[in-house]
């Protein structure tokens, strides 16, 4: 049996063509929200805040920005994307068709992941109108918004399969992603922290996500690079295992 390449592409397409019917939603409201951060931290808080490792507190928040829309829309895109077959029943007609478990992931997990970069992107463009950027690593760069728009849109698909009802598809991206994110360095680095607190925020692994990717702008980190990556490259390998296990098991699949 060869890889169904018209399956993946047929789903992959159904929902693309479902973020171009909520295009407002999709897209619009989160750069909106992006252009409120910068109006409140960038000007307001960093008009009276010194640079941050060298680079104007505007520009610093830049990277902490795009992750923290990367780690919600990825969430949300792929959890909404296989929750609504599941919801509808048509779950059956999919696990009954001629795809493989690899296939259905690929196809819901990459369209998840395609929206949160495209996005992602456009909030970079968005930010250049009010701060100016430099990225010191563009392929760096470029790595980074892949990998962690696939891992989160992996994550995502785990609780769309977890989920029971719509308001659980909300608890982790809002009660632990969230914070994890804003307790991350998005707004800060962790080096202004007491030391106590730093250590403590080493334990966060949304620091080592926020701080490969603000590397590959301005190439100063809270962390190693190198360590960064290894994180990421994990939290993937943790939801590769567990999107596995599901398929495996069956575990919310057929109930």
């Amino acid at each position: 049996m060869g890889f169904n390449r018209y399956g993946v592409w047929a789903i992959y397409r159904f929902e693309m063509a479902r973020a171009g019917r909520t295009l407002w939603q999709s897209l619009f409201t989160p750069v909106m929200s992006t252009a409120l951060y910068f109006v409140v931290f960038g000007s307001a808080i960093g008009s009276r805040m010194t640079a941050v490792g060298g680079v104007s507190y505007g520009a610093f928040i830049v990277p902490g920005l795009i992750m923290l829309a990367l780690f919600t829309e990825s969430l949300s895109n792929a959890s909404l994307g296989i929750y609504f077959p599941r919801f509808t029943g048509t779950i059956y007609e999919l696990l009954s068709a001629p795809v493989s478990y690899l296939e259905i992931v690929i196809a819901y997990v990459g369209a998840a992941a395609t929206k949160s970069i495209i996005l992602g992107l456009i909030i970079l463009a968005t930010a250049a109108l009010f701060v100016p950027l430099r990225i010191l690593h563009p392929l760096w760069m470029i790595g980074f918004l892949v990998l962690t728009a696939t891992t989160f849109s992996l994550f995502g698909f785990i609780i769309g399969l977890w989920a029971k009802g719509f308001e659980h598809l909300q608890v982790v991206p809002t009660l632990i992603v969230t914070p994890l994110a804003f307790l991350g360095g998005a707004f800060y680095s962790i080096d202004m922290l007491p030391p106590a607190w730093r250590t403590f925020s080493l334990f966060n692994p949304v620091v080592y996500l926020i701080s490969g990717f603000r590397w590959s702008f301005y190439g100063t980190s809270d962390v190693s690079v190198g360590v960064s990556l290894a994180m990421t490259l994990g939290f993937f390998v943790i939801c590769l295992v567990l999107v596995a296990w599901i398929f495996k098991t069956g575990y919310r699949l057929k109930s």
